[in-house]
């Protein structure tokens, strides 16, 4: 750690002349690594190292922040008065004692960036892109990557907490697109997790090309989807992604603490089926939105945002618990210390069920199975959303028959979770990047197979 505690001790106390109620100050160094390959060669290699300090002032509900590069003494102090200048006021002059904080340390990091071996890399990455193109001449185009990140992070304020953690996160990435010369469909498989980049060899790369090949192809040769209102099946993994954009994002107190949710004011209250229960786990170990602890100083949580469809708890960071006066819940995030932290999910999902998926497959007549779904548009005040299906397939007299291309999910976050009716058991998760106002971050988005009775599904009319 390059920043002596005294200059950051000085630097929160002279932060608070101007009568703010609490200062903070993050420190980040940060290296990472990326390797991309694109049909056959390597394209870029590059690493890179990013280092830097943000200070942040609360005055109430008002919150200042300014960051920047200069880690002297003089810049600490400067990047001080210049939160300190945007408040109005005078105040008192503190003598603030650190106290250093440990947090279990729940990722254990291995090979961190730029200790492993870039050739075994990019042997990783040949070998997705040779299964990708083994599975049919029609795939046209493979491109895979490998990114490799290592933080430093250390967290200081003005109750006296000095905390320092380290983060590691790796991810591997492959597309592949499929060509009927007058038409491209394609297909993609991306796992990551908070660890080093020993992560890598837990992975089947193979078998990711050859997934990655294998919606592509299926998606060049179906027909377009039936437009209809209908039952849809939603495959684990990645179908989560709804959950956490049509209903995570309006669980969070960046929406609810202005009164920009639906869900404002419904705590206790019934927002969806009773079959559905559903949290927000920043604790699980190794998991890509997983932490040792938070980008404010605090430990995650286990949060139950809904117990049988029932709100139980929204998501809250420390300004967010000052506007709606209720406890944090360990939500604050940042991509870096060029954000200020706001609420964010970390690992958010439908638990899982009882339900048997053959079960919940059998009893649909004529609907849509979604089995991969792909990116989308949300509008987080109305829970207004509509989201691409990259795979899927028509359901028949209970049986899962023809795929088709083309479909969409439309539909109301809030509507859509009393219309989910059957639940099953497996449950996994997968990895995004989020965006908000705090920049983009890693999450899990995860879900056992579900049954949503009925939802407007785009298509061919």
């Amino acid at each position: 750690m390059e920043l002596s505690k005294e200059w950051i001790r000085e630097a929160l106390s002279r932060a608070l002349k101007t009568g703010a109620d609490f200062s903070e100050l993050y420190f980040e160094d940060a290296v990472s690594q990326n390797i991309q390959l694109v049909s056959g060669s390597i394209e870029n290699a590059v690493s890179a190292r990013n280092k830097g300090v943000g200070m942040r002032v609360l005055k109430g509900t008002r919150c200042v922040y300014a960051y920047g590069n200069d880690l002297s003494r003089e810049g600490l102090l400067s990047l001080a008065d210049s939160v300190a200048a945007a408040l109005s006021g005078s105040g008192n002059a503190q003598d603030i004692v650190l106290v250093p904080h440990s947090f279990e340390r729940v990722h254990p990091i291995l090979i961190p960036c730029g200790k492993g071996d870039i050739r075994f890399k990019a042997d990783c990455l040949r070998r997705a892109e040779a299964a990708a193109r083994a599975y049919s001449n029609e795939i046209s185009q493979v491109t895979a990557g490998i990114s490799d990140i290592f933080k430093q992070v250390v967290i200081a304020n003005s109750d006296g907490l000095y905390a320092e953690d380290e983060r590691a996160y790796c991810r591997f990435s492959v597309s592949a697109v499929a060509s009927s010369g007058s038409e491209n469909q394609s297909g993609a498989e991306s796992p990551g997790a908070h660890a080093g980049s020993e992560f890598l060899n837990s992975l089947d790369f193979e078998g990711l090309g050859k997934s990655a090949a294998k919606t592509a192809v299926t998606m060049l040769h179906a027909p377009l989807c039936p437009a209809g209102i209908m039952p849809v099946v939603m495959d684990n993994g990645f179908g989560g992604v709804i959950f956490h954009e049509a209903c995570g994002h309006s669980l969070e107190a960046t929406s609810v603490a202005k009164g920009n949710s639906v869900f404002c004011g419904k705590l206790g209250q019934q927002i969806g089926s009773p079959k559905v229960t559903a949290y927000d786990d920043g604790t699980i170990p190794g998991a890509w939105g997983s932490l040792n602890m938070n980008d404010e100083g605090e430990a995650p949580q286990r949060i139950k945002l809904l117990d049988k469809g029932v709100l139980t708890s929204y998501m809250i960071d420390k300004l967010g618990s000052r506007r709606m006066n209720m406890p944090s819940t360990g939500s604050g995030r940042r991509e870096s210390y060029s954000f200020a932290p706001t609420s964010r999910m970390t690992n958010t999902f439908i638990a899982a069920g009882q339900d048997r998926n053959e079960d919940i497959i059998a009893s649909v007549e004529d609907g849509l199975y979604a089995a991969k779904m792909g990116g989308g548009s949300v509008n987080p005040v109305t829970c207004e959303f509509n989201f691409a299906v990259l795979e899927g397939y028509l359901i028949k007299n209970g049986k899962i028959t023809t795929p088709v291309r083309g479909a969409t999910l439309i539909g109301r976050g809030n509507e859509i979770l009393f219309n989910i009716d059957m639940v099953g058991t497996d449950m996994t998760m997968a990895q995004g990047m989020c965006g908000s106002e705090s920049g983009s971050i890693p999450t899990n988005v995860g879900q056992p197979m579900i049954r949503i009775n009925k939802i407007s599904v785009g298509g061919k009319s």
